[in-house]
């Protein structure tokens, strides 16, 4: 199963994580054999969230893995946030099952990788399967052990042995709510250099986006070439607002405040984590594969509940070398609508006192939509607003 790895174009603004493209996806002539292959594999079936991890790293949004991570890169991304090899790397992606399943698997074999429906979308050549400390890993990666954090909780409720090899997707589908927007990374270094853009900023987002995140986006466009707006479609918690939703909101936003020419808007099909600080430079080293330059990094990128510090997912940039990770992180403070100025600001160029600064949060506002109320114009741009009220009486 052989798949071909491009080589980054000398005109790419920033060449991926580890110098490769990855590309694990079957060629097109040799679907059918390996289809034909699969029907004598066992069968393991995938979560939604290993479904988003085979998909990212089969289109090399997760270079420079090829496939489910053994057991020495998994102790080093835990223990250090590198692979075994000493690549910068902050979140295990990694395959669970049960005790039962592992059991009669043997090293070598070929698997077939099932999505919930149990259409066979993948193969997994099985290099290794091993058990793993769920508590240490939750204490590394998440900063904590409580199953209340929604990571956590996924960690002590999935199987206890991993299994790793390299993967191949059997085909590519269009996504199914948003193929206009399904660009992977191949293409979005393709799109990059036929705009000319050298500098290219990432942002990283599973909400609407309000005011605030307008802002900073504006902001870090005074200074790059363009804007990669890459929302998260993948697995999220229950209570966040649905993706075709917030599809909508980017796209009447893009439509009547932004400049046109100067934005790309794009799906990212991995899941969330919500591990905080580790998940921003793991959001940060997606963007660098898709071919951006620059990412933001805000108030508590990734994080739930109370778990991480305000600015934790900003500090863990320090602790790497710059050129460890190679794209580079703009850091913003909170922002919010200041009404002494009349305009959105932060506490580094706003005179305000806090009393005087008017800022939500996600949680407030998916608050305030079940009350049926619309989130205020400071907050919110009237017709994102008009589109979230409508969505939450719309599903009750």
């Amino acid at each position: 199963m052989s798949q071909s790895q491009p080589t980054p174009s000398p005109r790419d603004a920033i060449p991926p994580h580890g110098g490769t493209l990855i590309n694990r996806i079957a060629p097109a002539e040799q679907v059918e054999e390996l289809r034909s292959k699969a029907e004598h594999c066992p069968t393991i079936d995938l979560s939604e969230r290993a479904q988003s991890d085979l998909e990212m790293i089969a289109i090399g949004g997760f270079s420079p893995l090829i496939g489910f991570m053994g057991r020495a890169d998994y102790q080093a991304v835990v223990e250090t946030m590198h692979l075994a090899n000493g690549l910068a790397w902050s979140l295990p992606v990694t395959l669970p099952v049960a005790p039962a399943v592992a059991a009669d698997l043997k090293e070598g074999q070929l698997l077939a990788l099932a999505s919930g429906s149990g259409r066979v979308i993948g193969l997994m050549e099985l290099a290794e399967k091993f058990t793993y400390d769920k508590t240490r890993e939750a204490q590394q990666v998440y900063r904590t052990t409580d199953d209340k954090h929604p990571g956590v909780k996924v960690l002590y409720e999935q199987g206890s042995v991993y299994l790793a090899g390299p993967v191949t997707l059997l085909q590519r589908d269009p996504h199914p709510l948003f193929p206009a927007y399904q660009i992977d990374p191949a293409q979005s270094r393709q799109l990059f250099r036929e705009k000319g853009w050298k500098t290219i900023v990432g942002f990283q987002t599973r909400n609407p986006i309000h005011r605030a995140h307008e802002y900073i986006q504006k902001c870090a466009l005074e200074i790059v070439d363009g804007l990669f707006l890459h929302p998260l479609v993948g697995a999220t918690k229950s209570d966040d607002i649905p993706a075709d939703v917030r599809m909508r909101c980017y796209e009447v936003l893009i439509e009547k405040y932004y400049p046109q020419d100067r934005v790309i808007l794009a799906i990212n099909p991995s899941a969330m984590r919500y591990a905080g600080p580790r998940e921003a430079i793991f959001h940060a080293l997606i963007r660098k594969n898709y071919g951006c330059t620059h990412f933001i990094v805000g108030r508590d990128h990734a994080g739930v509940g109370d778990y991480y510090g305000t600015y934790d997912a900003q500090h863990i940039f320090d602790e790497f070398q710059p050129q460890e990770l190679g794209i580079v992180p703009l850091k913003f403070e909170h922002a919010f609508y200041c009404t002494v100025t009349g305009t959105m600001a932060t506490a580094k160029s706003s005179p305000s006192q806090p009393h005087e600064r008017i800022h939500l949060s996600g949680t407030k506002v998916r608050e305030m939509l079940r009350r049926g109320e619309v989130p205020p114009p400071e907050f919110s741009r009237p017709e994102v607003a008009q589109l979230l009220a409508q969505a939450m009486q719309e599903r009750g």
